[in-house]
């Protein structure tokens, strides 16, 4: 057998366990984005309308949802973006508890135009907002969460993907009232249920998203130079990588504790991921009990540290990570410090300079009267700090 005819049998073989790990992948994110998450309902949005973009909006208090997740952004202006009842076609949808669409968002008569501005950043055009619906307790149907899908370019959403987002908001539905039951419940027959959950799914769908990207990486190391192979290896582990995310943030909603227990949680976790994709040790350092935190708060913090961690990946090509949390002057402080050699790039992307991600984060710790600091030491290592007041805590 010549070389190129063994390099085409080992590309088969590849291509044959490429496949039953994709169908793997498929069954695993069927459980975790229908029964478990709202984090994979954006990508379902997206991928049956047929859009560009799907994001979701979920209940923030009376007459007012808060987008929380998307897929197919191209920056983070619809991140976190508040939105009260009758603006947009999300505010409108929670008005009149009925399917949306514009042709053209930024020219629509028949809505407000508030968030013009984020919208254009994103470049869409034609858009579509159902509601997410439960039953109250007379049997009337409430929205508690609101499913988007965007076009970028010309086009518009027909009846068909009016039907399908319906069609996904009925599972999202599903979701967030086992999500409901388990946040409600305080028995202590509840509690073991829960626990045994939790205990489950980490053994299983954890151990299944750590043998796929134990394989996905073996993969990487072996395989030739096949662009269509790389394409869909790459597709895998970007949804082993959501659908990692999802777990996490089903196994947190199904915890007792509250969002200063379960900040500390997720940072651990992030830490966790960060070390499995790089081989750099990370660490999570608490200083302390942490105040009691709102989930706005909870959110920025986690958001911080992810960011951190993610310059870290990208520029600083360092040997340790650490990250700590407590309570600082009055409030919560978060701190992500690697020892790398910081690039011209990763320099640049300052609270005053060009870099998105630090931008968005010091424009949003402003609003709730906090700070972010990135530093770079002049003999090596970046320290990212974001500070957040805490209500009526003194330090």
């Amino acid at each position: 057998m010549s070389s190129s005819d063994r390099a085409a049998e080992r590309a088969r073989e590849q291509e044959h366990v490429l496949n039953a790990l994709l169908a793997e992948r498929d069954g695993l994110l069927s459980v975790l984005d229908r029964v478990l998450a709202l984090h994979g309902t954006a990508r379902l949005i997206r991928d049956a309308a047929g859009a560009d973009a799907g994001f979701v909006a979920d209940l923030d208090g009376p007459g007012r949802a808060v987008i929380r997740w998307l897929a197919g952004n191209r920056t983070d202006s619809l991140q976190d973006l508040a939105v009260p009842v009758g603006q947009g076609v999300g505010g409108r949808v929670l008005a009149l508890g009925q399917p949306v669409r514009v042709s053209d968002y930024v020219s629509a008569p028949s809505i407000t135009h508030h968030f013009d501005g984020m919208v254009r950043r994103e470049a869409m055009s034609a858009m579509l907002a159902v509601p997410i619906l439960e039953n109250r307790p007379d049997g009337a149907p409430a929205t508690v969460a609101v499913a988007y899908a965007a076009l970028r370019g010309a086009g518009e959403f027909g009846d068909d993907a009016v039907g399908a987002v319906e069609n996904i908001a009925r599972e999202a539905a599903r979701a967030l009232r086992l999500a409901d039951r388990a946040e409600s419940g305080r028995t202590t027959a509840v509690a073991a249920e829960r626990q045994r959950m939790q205990a489950s799914l980490h053994d299983s769908v954890g151990a299944m998203l750590f043998s796929i990207g134990a394989q996905v990486r073996d993969l990487r190391t072996t395989l030739p130079d096949n662009p269509v192979l790389r394409t869909r290896l790459g597709r895998l582990e970007s949804d082993v990588s959501a659908a990692s995310l999802a777990l996490r943030e089903s196994l947190l909603a199904l915890s007792e504790s509250g969002p200063e227990r379960a900040l500390p949680i997720e940072l651990a976790e992030h830490c966790r991921s960060f070390e499995a994709r790089t081989g750099v040790p990370a660490r999570l350092v608490p200083l302390g009990e942490v105040a009691p935190l709102d989930a706005e708060r909870t959110t920025l913090l986690i958001s911080a540290v992810r960011e951190g961690l993610l310059n870290t990946e990208k520029h600083a090509g360092a040997a340790t990570v650490v990250v700590s949390l407590g309570m600082v002057e009055g409030g919560v402080q978060v701190a992500v410090a690697d020892d790398g050699c910081p690039t011209a790039e990763s320099i640049a992307d300052t609270p005053d300079g060009a870099g998105l991600g630090i931008r968005m984060l010091v424009e949003k710790a402003a609003r709730l009267g906090g700070r972010v600091s990135l530093v770079h030491d002049e003999d090596g290592g970046t320290t990212l700090r974001m500070l957040l007041p805490v209500p009526g805590h003194v330090g």
